[in-house]
């Protein structure tokens, strides 16, 4: 299927939200690299468009070497989708920081972008989006391997939450295979859509999404198709989130 063919058939299959949810997507991409071990960032965006989210969580989506240019295809994913790319990165050619990249509908204005430094022996990170209106943040992140290395990442975001005023929405690849994990459940109230990894087989519930603050849990799921399958080693998690309204 042609490039852009893909994406618009994708998008004639995409799901739907509720008035007022704001949904979000959080996908280990593996640099584009499917488990046929083809480099195929079209079909990576493929994906993207049969969710049809609001905010787009990515990790691996820079290469780790030389320029840590991005994988994805700009032109499709801000001209033909509609996204606006969050400014985090460093590089010119990169398309967010250690991996770590936020995509938001041109329609969900960005106040504010920012990069929160975590303890790691590996090039790892966090990245963070301020929605204008509503006003949530959105932060993505991608922890390491090591547990005792996690905990002090963790701790970092745990402590990064304490201080802020407004509801916020971790998510990522945490790298935790345990569930039900303390110093996970620190930081706020923990979603596992279900296990996502590995693609071909799922059995880990790698990827999570912790809410703080005012946000009503709407729904969530893994996202399953044919494509999404074959397209990286793990699978999307989305959720559907909604500001508290005041009483």
């Amino acid at each position: 299927m042609a490039r852009l063919d893909r994406v618009r058939y994708a998008q004639a299959n995409r799901s739907e939200t509720g008035p007022g949810q704001v949904r979000i997507v959080s996908y280990n991409i593996r640099k584009a690299v499917g488990l046929d071990w083809r480099r195929d960032p079209e079909r990576i965006v493929a994906v993207l468009a049969e969710i049809d989210a609001d905010v787009i969580l990515l990790q691996e989506a820079d290469k780790r070497v030389r320029r840590r240019e991005g994988v994805l295809p700009r032109d499709i994913l801000c001209g033909e989708m509609g996204y606006a790319l969050a400014e985090v990165a460093i590089r010119p050619h990169s398309h967010g920081w250690h991996g770590n990249v936020i995509l938001v509908r041109q329609s969900f204005p960005i106040a504010e972008t920012r990069r929160i430094d975590l303890p790691s022996a590996e090039p790892r990170g966090a990245v963070s989006a301020t929605l204008a209106d509503p006003r949530i943040e959105v932060i993505g992140v991608h922890l390491g391997l090591n547990a005792a290395m996690r905990r002090r990442q963790l701790a970092v975001l745990q402590a990064y939450l304490a201080q802020a005023d407004h509801p916020v929405v971790i998510g990522g690849d945490f790298n935790e295979w345990r569930r039900g994990s303390d110093h996970v459940e620190n930081l706020g109230t923990v979603i596992e859509p279900g296990p996502s990894f590995h693609s071909r087989v799922p059995v880990a519930h790698l990827d999570r999404f912790i809410l703080s603050g005012a946000l009503r849990h709407e729904g969530s799921f893994v996202h399953r198709s044919d494509l999404a399958a074959r397209a990286s080693d793990h699978l999307p998690v989305v959720i559907d989130v909604a500001p508290e309204k005041p009483e």
